[in-house]
């Protein structure tokens, strides 16, 4: 037995919330009779589910699994009230009617399963399931092998105590690092929990796995189909052991290189570009940005200006040294004629 909404989302009719909405419409009949408890179960084997007078036929349903590379600044759903892009703008090829399976928030990135087999789509998702999942992580400032040991053994926060299964260093840049996490609950926001529970900013954050199935190959904003043999085979979720994702980037060894020359991660400084705040400190940084260019114009008018005023004043000194020189010559002239005159 399920849920009434959960059969019909399962089903491909709309989203599990709106199907909520269509029962407390009157819009949904089991057995012929009108049903609007939104806590009424069926059973999909025998139980007639109609919606709109349309009888609902799973089996005639197209089961269809996408893998989406999702771009940053896209949300996760299928609207939005604020006129945002969401992941639905870029499946607009699939004729079905697809759902994301799980989240990733409005400023991550890669890899995103779509699909409208509501059933597999719980099982991926299901912390029972213990798939692995990849993430590439970038956050501000140098990391230490105290910081990494710190991150590697998990953080009490307001969701209880999160720890990853694995975290390593991937890549050192002038002034942030990238970093590799490994989870298996896959709690929300989970990452960005952790790091900013010590201290650190992320800047970037991008699932490139799930099991072994990888966002690699696949441009963001691009899309390809996967048949449900090959997401069970790959996720684990079938009889063959799971296959394990392994990036090819080389882990950066912290006790014989060092970290770099640049502010630990958990520098205060870097507090005011989380994501709370991120548009904010982006607004902040853009008008100081604008005040300075305009107080380079004002101070780059006023130099032309002087330069200009220099120039009128030169050329007001020249002037006046000429006509005093035209007055100095004709008082000579007058005083040679007066002297013939004698």
């Amino acid at each position: 037995m399920v849920r009434l909404q959960k059969f019909i989302a399962d089903a491909g009719i709309t989203s599990r919330r709106k199907a909520e909405d269509l029962i407390t419409q009157g819009r949904v009949k089991v057995n012929g009779l009108r049903v609007t408890e939104l806590g009424t179960k069926v059973n999909p084997s025998d139980d007639v589910v109609m919606v709109d007078g349309n009888p609902i036929d799973q089996s005639d349903i197209n089961k269809v699994y996408v893998l989406l590379n999702k771009p940053r600044s896209v949300m996760t759903t299928v609207s939005d009230p604020e006129g945002r892009k969401t992941v639905m703008d870029f499946v607009g090829e699939v004729p079905e009617r697809i759902y994301p399976v799980g989240r990733l928030d409005y400023l991550s990135e890669g890899l995103l399963l779509m699909t409208n087999d509501g059933e597999l789509a719980n099982q991926v998702i299901h912390p029972s399931s213990n798939i692995e999942k990849v993430y590439e992580v970038k956050v501000f400032g140098a990391i230490s092998q105290g910081l990494l040991k710190k991150l590697r053994d998990g953080a009490q926060t307001d969701d209880g105590f999160l720890k990853p299964k694995a975290v390593r260093v991937i890549k050192q840049l002038a002034a942030k690092t990238w970093l590799e996490f490994r989870l298996t609950e896959g709690k929300n926001r989970e990452i960005r929990k952790i790091c900013e529970a010590n201290g650190l900013t992320v800047d970037k954050l991008k699932r490139v796995a799930i099991g072994g199935l990888t966002v690699e190959g696949i441009r963001p904003g691009g899309m390809r189909y996967l048949s449900k043999k090959q997401l069970i085979d790959l996720v684990g979720l079938g009889e063959k052991p799971p296959v394990e994702y392994w990036s090819s980037k080389g882990t950066v060894n912290l006790k014989r290189k060092g970290h770099q020359d640049c502010s630990l991660a958990d520098n205060e400084g870097f507090k005011k570009l989380r994501r709370d705040v991120y548009y904010d400190s982006l607004k902040e940084i853009k008008e100081k940005k604008e005040r300075l260019k305009e107080e380079e114009k004002r101070l780059a008018f006023k130099e032309k200006e002087e330069a200009h005023q220099a120039r009128l004043q030169k050329k007001r000194r020249r002037q006046a040294k000429k006509e005093e020189a035209k007055g100095h010559v004709h008082a000579q002239i007058d005083k040679k004629l007066l002297n013939n005159r004698k």
